[in-house]
């Protein structure tokens, strides 16, 4: 259960963030479509050809699309409504999308018996792969590539999971909202990152 409630979370929310990243580089409706799609689904299929999982199991997540597709298409019409809350509710949508995808790749990862590194790397790919390709594709530097704070949550999320402290869904719950949160604060305090800058 807990899978496909993290799957339908992770979808929802990427497909909004996608869709308005988008709307705000002016893009027509296909342009808001396809950008919503590949934010969706782009990190989970990024992990799936990392870890071996057969491609074509994307296409078997009918409903999904059908989530995402609904989604997508109401942020487009009503845009106008939606865009001037966007500064405010837009990184959250992002939150709980990297939030419920790094938990649910870590926890298909560790479904298929993967290594303690392998289940970090499929949670950082799944939580943040799908935002990597809507920065790029939208011509914005993406978070992962800042000294914001934002990769890090997934990887955690990914070493409890893999660590198996968790044994029931309520504490997988729990830590979505606890990695939800810490991403949030982390953009509401300006955590960063120690950063380097090469000096001759």
């Amino acid at each position: 259960m807990a899978w496909e409630v993290f799957s339908f979370i992770g979808t929802a929310a990427f497909a909004i963030s996608g869709a308005i990243v988008a709307m705000e580089e002016e893009y027509d409706i296909l342009g808001v479509y396809i950008l919503g799609m590949i934010t969706a689904f782009g990190g989970g299929a990024m992990r799936n050809i990392l870890i071996g999982v057969p491609v074509n199991v994307l296409w078997s997540q009918g409903f999904l699309f059908f989530v995402a597709s609904v989604l997508i298409i109401a942020i487009f019409f009503f845009s106008k409504y939606i865009l001037s809350h966007w500064n405010r509710w837009g990184a959250y949508f992002d939150a709980i999308g990297l939030a419920a995808f790094a938990i649910q790749g870590a926890m298909l990862a560790k479904e298929l018996n993967m290594t303690l590194y392998a289940i970090i790397v499929a949670a950082v790919l799944t939580g943040a792969g799908g935002g990597v390709i809507r920065d790029i594709l939208a011509g914005r530097k993406p978070l992962i590539f800042k000294n914001e704070i934002y990769a890090v949550w997934a990887a955690i999320a990914g070493l409890i999971v893999g660590l198996d402290f968790l044994h029931f869904d309520f504490a997988l719950y729990m830590l979505l909202v606890l990695t939800t949160t810490l991403r949030i604060l982390s953009l509401i305090f300006h955590w960063k990152l120690p950063s380097g800058k090469l000096t001759i």
